[in-house]
């Protein structure tokens, strides 16, 4: 019989549809495509490929200066929102709206147009963190920004462009509903608990073991017990920090190994498939609570919402998350 189940965290409902569930390796993608490390490693068209560079965009490389970098930071050419001005607000009637002030930066992970993060090392993994980090870090000293969200689209599906491995980062002058609810749904928890439902679900999960993927010293990486879609899952740190921005370099490096092997599970069981990867951090000003507990998460697009979905809010997930955690597990790579 079909489940429904609630993220503890987001409280989130999830049909988990047994009745129709697949096994874990019908979503490796069948369709005929090209796999990334099938492209070539240069593509002469491509803005990202080393010698293509648009310096007029480019914010940083690193090693500064050289013409052979590991990772660059550009402003995006056609950006969501721009840096010049002050988020002024204005509402008329029903109309409400703030100038849309705010920055867009893009983070080319890698030289090599035939490379993604799941076939990066550990290291290249670790360095295109500390690039988010760092970037993070300068956002956020402007006083307009109240929220940064730093994201990967791979793939079509996921909403990438360009297919040479990027990154984005937006800094925002509000915080979004999606986020004030995720807080104030941890902040209710620990109301009522008294500690924090993050923490709370990684201790569960390191009980249980059945939707485990990844740990080490730092990280617990796991497939949702309601994941949304197939193969859902969260990268959580153990030790309790509300904001990316803060994690120290050790743990940054522990992170690359937890994000590196885990998307090269995803990458070979699944055979390249398309996927969004999103830091959720605290806002810039809210930094420090004990209710807050930074995580990434990492959506596959392997289903796609329809009708009940929007209508609802509940999603149908044809994927039962301990299976797919074992798939993951068990793959001989």
């Amino acid at each position: 019989m079909s489940e429904l189940r609630q993220n503890l965290a987001t409280k989130d409902w999830v049909i988990i549809a047994s009745e129709r569930a697949k096994r874990p390796n019908y979503y490796a993608e069948t369709d005929k495509k090209t796999l990334t490390e099938d492209r070539a490693e240069h593509d002469p068209k491509c803005p990202f490929c080393l010698g293509n560079e648009e310096l007029d965009l480019e914010i940083e490389r690193l090693p500064a200066g050289e013409a052979q970098w590991q990772t660059r930071v550009v402003r995006n050419k056609y950006p969501a929102l721009q840096a010049e001005g002050w988020p002024e607000r204005s509402s008329v009637g029903t109309q409400h709206y703030i100038t849309g002030v705010g920055h867009h930066e893009v983070v080319v992970e890698h030289p090599q147009h035939n490379k993604t993060l799941a076939l990066m090392s550990p290291n290249e993994v670790y360095q295109a963190l500390a690039t988010y980090q760092r970037r993070g870090r300068k956002i956020a000293e402007d006083p307009r920004m109240e929220q940064i969200i730093i994201f990967k689209n791979h793939g079509d599906r996921a909403g990438a462009s360009l297919t040479h491995s990027h990154s984005q980062i937006i800094g925002l002058p509000v915080v979004p509903g999606n986020i004030r609810h995720r807080i104030e749904e941890a902040q209710r928890y620990f109301d009522d608990m008294g500690e924090c439902v993050f923490c709370t679900m990684v201790n569960d999960e390191l009980m249980r073991k059945e939707r485990l993927v990844f740990t080490n010293e730092h990280f617990v990486v796991f497939v949702l017990y309601a994941a949304l879609s197939p193969f859902h899952m969260w990268i959580v740190p153990r030790k309790h920090r509300s904001s990316f921005l803060d994690v120290p370099p050790a743990e940054l490096a522990s992170l690359g190994e937890a994000l590196q092997y885990t998307l090269k599970r995803i990458y070979f069981g699944l055979n390249d498939p398309d996927y969004n990867l999103i830091i959720r951090s605290t806002p810039v000003k809210e930094t420090g609570q004990t209710y807050l507990h930074w995580y990434i998460s990492i959506v596959l697009r392997l289903s796609r919402m329809a009708g009940f979905e929007l209508g609802s809010g509940v999603y149908i997930n044809p994927a039962i998350s301990e299976e797919s955690a074992a798939f993951l597990r068990d793959l001989k790579i």
